[in-house]
């Protein structure tokens, strides 16, 4: 009889396998890079040992929005209305501070009508991972141009932009996250090390990944298509993340000896940054803005972390919330007895 040869499936620290962490079939256009970020995600949140029920996933309107249909189907999740993503997550952040936050976007949804609550959340500082799917179009709606086109762009059917692009990882920047990061959705092994450290990071990381349409976004010469973006992707240095319960010295024989750099994140995970072409140093806001401006005059866009700083207090520690969730409370703890009502009714001389 021919001798079969067992299958071993890898399980991690929780005990489950990576198609514990799978969604839907994808109903998006076959090679957007929508589908290479959910695949993603789906490595990461598996790799870190998160049960898929410690994860919420929220989102807005939009080709993105529909993205975490495809991934963690064992997570809860709501998409919600155009822009408004953010406010969202601030709601479940103060229902429950035990569960990871997932909020994902895209250029449309975050650059155009909720740059205001993009700006705000950073500026609360909601604990999060802030993905951004950016394409540079509006694919949802046949292809208009979105605020991070870049100027110039020729489209079929839209004509020439005549608008420069905003730059969302300068936007968090200067509104104050402590985590800044872009990715490239052609580059699964650089985005998945940085979908680790961020979901790690505590407070807001904002990760914009340069995510190509192939339908409507798909001409060479686009900032946001694959062409365009393996030409033209700058690595500001190798990334490697490293979970508190690995030894970190395990995975340094990937660095050269001296040309790295060690980053504690604030649950005592660690990043290895390896410097590459660009000497950059990611604790430098200042080196931060002078890459992203550099980038932007010199056509390329630079992929990596490119900002990280101490996180000041996130908005469930300036808030004094309690240990026990506030939606594990129930309702006859929530709610005043009547001689409580009484009491406070005393008390105002009513």
């Amino acid at each position: 009889m021919p001798s079969t040869v067992e299958k071993k499936v890898e399980h991690n620290l929780v005990g489950l396998t990576l198609s514990d962490y799978a969604g839907k079939k994808s109903t998006l256009c076959p090679g957007c890079g929508h589908n290479a970020i959910s695949n993603v995600i789906q490595a990461a949140v598996f790799e870190l040992g998160l049960a898929p029920e410690q994860v919420v996933k929220i989102s807005g309107i939009g080709c993105s929005s529909k993205s975490p249909n495809y991934f963690l189907n064992r997570s809860f999740g709501f998409n919600g209305l155009h822009g408004r993503m953010p406010t969202l997550v601030t709601g479940a952040c103060f229902a429950d501070h035990r569960i990871e936050i997932l909020g994902i976007s895209g250029d449309g949804d975050s650059a155009s009508i909720g740059m205001g609550h993009f700006k705000h959340i950073i500026r609360r500082n909601v604990p999060m991972l802030y993905i951004v799917e950016n394409n540079g179009v509006y694919g949802l709606t046949k292809g208009q141009f979105s605020a991070t086109s870049d100027q110039g762009l020729v489209l079929k059917h839209q004509g020439e932009n005549l608008l420069p692009p905003l730059d969302l990882c300068m936007e968090a920047l200067i509104s104050g996250a402590a985590f800044v990061a872009r990715a490239f959705s052609g580059d699964v092994k650089q985005m998945k090390e940085i979908f680790k450290a961020a979901i790690s990071q505590e407070g807001t990381a904002v990760v914009d990944v340069i995510s190509p349409c192939v339908t409507f976004n798909n001409r060479a010469e686009a900032m946001q298509s694959y062409t365009w973006g393996r030409a033209n992707q700058t690595p500001l240095q190798e990334i490697k993340h490293f979970n508190t319960r690995e030894e970190i010295e395990e995975g340094a024989e990937e660095f050269e000896p001296g040309t790295y750099k060690e980053v504690e994140l604030q649950d005592g995970s660690y990043l290895l940054l390896r410097k590459l072409d660009k000497d950059h140093d990611p604790s430098d806001k200042a080196a931060a803005l002078d890459i992203l401006t550099e980038s932007y005059k010199k056509k390329y866009f630079a992929t990596g972390l490119i900002y990280f700083s101490e996180v000041p207090p996130t908005i469930q520690e300036r808030y004094d919330l309690p240990d026990e969730p506030m939606n594990r409370i129930g309702i006859e703890r929530l709610r005043p007895t009547a001689a409580m009502l009484e009491r406070i009714n005393q008390s105002f001389g009513i």
